[in-house]
């Protein structure tokens, strides 16, 4: 048996995504891509959204955007996609403060819809959102998936012992340079970086997931190379018994690495949104990251098909955007040793031994 796992960069749903949904199908913000999704196992996105219409936009500290999405639409629109797990640690999910978070959680529950990363306190932010994923051209056993969510974007965000909010870590700049740092410099404290992501990971062993995932909105935007740290980070998260690292954030996507046999998707891009597209970087331009993986969990290969944000809606790339996203690809992941094959459009990693 081999099962396929779709994994997304940004979804973002509100904004001007939000005011278009209003006037056409609930289908529509996924495009000619909707095809593609059906045919998949299994459908992790990270959700850079609250899903409401109450609350206040964040004051407490600056921030430039806030996102909000109607459920009312967007919660069939997840249905209609197959998403089965969102995972909710980033910098939006609190951009309407509390109550939005909490119809958030409510609205993803109602749907039977998994998602991590966020919640009432950081107890309930460190749960895995945990899903049966079956197989439909096949009689046999399902696969048990189980997600974690973390950020280290937006501290304010972070959920207290009894305050909501996301599970969030901090990154440090250089693992290895922090023996020559003065006490007056701000120095992460690892151990309690590594204690807490154990923690969510503990967690998730104890579902006895066929597959383990970690996903992590990290970094700034508009970064197209992962510094050292989250280098070292992910590949200590595959040695900890992840099998696929899902990073996003950046707004475009970056390099992919093997590590024991596992994807490390640095940064997987955006997937839908109605960002300002920068003409160099090309943050419209990402790809859906399908994970194959035999019944025991195990990955077979991953296979980057390219996509296309127009119209706040998601689509196939064009021939010259597939291009371009391939040959980017391609050039961000060579200094990792990654080394991709052709199929059609997509781009084929090979994870077998």
């Amino acid at each position: 048996m081999v099962l396929r796992i779709g994994f997304t960069g940004d979804v973002m749903l509100g904004r001007v995504v939000n005011d278009r949904q209003r006037r056409r199908s609930v289908d529509a913000v996924w495009g000619p891509v909707l095809e593609r999704l059906h045919n998949l196992d299994g459908l992790v996105i990270n959700l850079e959204c609250c899903l409401s219409t109450r609350g206040q936009q964040w004051q407490r500290t600056y921030r430039p955007f806030h996102f909000r999405a109607d459920p009312d639409w967007a919660i069939p629109a997840l249905e209609h996609a197959g998403v089965d797990v969102c995972t909710l640690a980033n910098n939006h999910i609190l951009d309407y403060e509390e109550v939005a978070l909490r119809d958030t959680l409510d609205a993803l529950d109602e749907a039977d819809i998994a998602h991590t990363g966020a919640g009432e306190t950081i107890d309930e932010a460190l749960e895995p959102a945990v899903r049966t994923l079956e197989d439909s051209n096949a009689d046999s056993d399902d696969l048990e998936i189980a997600v974690i969510g973390l950020t280290d974007n937006t501290p304010e965000y972070a959920a207290g012992e009894d305050s909501p909010g996301t599970a969030w870590i901090e990154i440090s700049e250089s693992r290895r340079d922090s023996s020559s740092r003065t006490q007056s410099d701000d120095v992460v404290d690892d151990a309690e970086t590594h204690r807490r992501v154990r923690e969510a990971l503990e967690r998730a062993r104890e579902t006895s997931p066929n597959l383990l995932v970690a996903s992590l909105h990290w970094g700034p935007n508009m970064v197209t190379t992962p510094p050292d740290s989250f280098r070292e980070f992910g590949r200590w998260l595959v040695e900890e018994g992840v099998d696929i690292v899902h990073g996003h954030s950046a707004h475009v996507f970056q390099a992919i690495e093997v590590h024991e046999g596992c994807p490390i998707i640095y940064d997987a891009g955006d997937f839908v949104d109605d960002y300002r597209v920068d003409p160099e970087l090309r943050n419209d331009r990402s790809f859906l990251f399908v994970l194959s993986v035999t019944a025991d969990g195990d990955p077979l290969e991953l296979r980057l098909h390219p996509t296309e944000i127009d119209d706040c809606a998601v689509g196939e790339a064009s021939s010259e955007a597939a291009e371009w996203s391939r040959k980017r690809m391609r050039t961000l992941s060579a200094p990792f040793g990654t080394a991709f094959d052709r199929d059609g459009d997509a781009l084929v990693l090979s994870l077998e031994a």
